[in-house]
């Protein structure tokens, strides 16, 4: 069984709960390592009203400080960026097959005095890699050429050669096919009468599809019809041009089973795809526990796609 290392999130969120709930299930699916320290894990354990289970392996990460449950803090945030890196150490270093990272507040990072937006920006920078986000479940996915941007930067960044290479990485890395790739304007562009992005669009898939040997993309795709009913019994895959053109409608079909994947870098990390919900920290009410176990799942298997630990 692999290793999983998870990195606890923002702990004045629902990250934690959210791991002892799970820890049942997650455990038959993978050997999971909780990205914590003792005393942390007690003092939440213990604000939640729940036991530790037995086997609830640990690898100690510094630092103590108060929860306050559902708060924004730096001290917080500094905590799960400890413990986002230190599972980005084990996973580079082959003790995991993979990293799942529970929710983390861009705030409380902000406050902590961290640079990054987030996780996926962060890989970026630690790998040097241009890290492809790819949000979804095994009914829908959507990988975005541009993610946490101002939509007007949107059409500056489209650029045929660019997006090629994003197309070849995001195949080599998914293995999987059609890929459906969105127009960037409505009706595709009407033939340049709402936009000409999409002439670079299709130059990028049609040399992607030569450089590979196959038709593996399809497009540009109408944005405001690819996700019907019938364009998804045959596509799985989409590569959005922006972040809402995708998410919008994964989230609308998805919301609680869909999670985050990081891919086109050296080591294997998912996660959930919802936010640390401070309204319902260490409260009566249960998290969907489903984002986190899809999570893990979609870790072990990309990580039995490369074959073994090594990273």
């Amino acid at each position: 069984m692999r290793k999983v290392a998870v990195s606890i999130g923002d702990l004045n969120g629902i990250g934690l709960k959210i791991a002892l709930l799970a820890h049942e299930k997650i455990k038959k699916i993978a050997k999971p390592i909780y990205l914590i320290n003792e005393v942390m894990l007690k003092e939440g354990a213990k604000l939640l009203g729940l036991s530790i289970p037995k086997d609830f392996e640990i690898y100690e990460v510094g630092g103590v400080f108060e929860i306050e449950p559902g708060k924004i803090s730096a001290r917080s945030g500094e905590y799960s960026y400890i413990s986002f890196l230190e599972g980005v150490k084990l996973a580079k270093k082959g003790k995991v097959s993979a990293l799942v990272t529970l929710p983390i507040h861009k705030k409380a990072w902000h406050l902590a005095g961290i640079k990054y937006a987030g996780h996926t920006e962060a890989l970026r920078d630690i790998f040097k890699k241009d890290a492809i986000m790819m949000i979804g479940c095994d009914k829908l996915y959507c990988a975005f050429f541009t993610d946490h941007i101002p939509l007007k930067d949107v059409p500056l960044k489209i650029k045929k050669k660019k997006l090629k290479r994003f197309l070849i990485d995001l195949y080599r890395n998914i293995k999987e096919e059609p890929i459906g790739v969105l127009a960037l304007n409505p009706h595709a562009g009407d033939g340049g009468v709402l936009g000409d992005e999409e002439k670079k669009i299709k130059k990028a898939i049609k040399e992607a599809n030569r450089e590979i040997g196959y038709e593996i993309f399809r497009g540009p795709l109408v944005p405001d019809s690819a996700f019907t009913p019938k364009n998804r019994e045959f596509i799985k895959y989409f590569v959005a041009m922006y972040h809402d053109q995708g998410l919008i409608a994964v989230k609308s079909l998805y919301f609680e089973e869909s999670i985050n994947v990081s891919l086109n870098l050296p080591i294997v990390r998912t996660s959930v795809d919802h936010g640390t919900a401070f309204d319902i920290a260490y409260t009566n009410e249960t998290p969907s526990l489903q984002s986190y176990i899809n999570a893990v799942k979609e870790g072990v298997l990309l990580s039995e796609k490369r074959g073994s630990y090594t990273i």
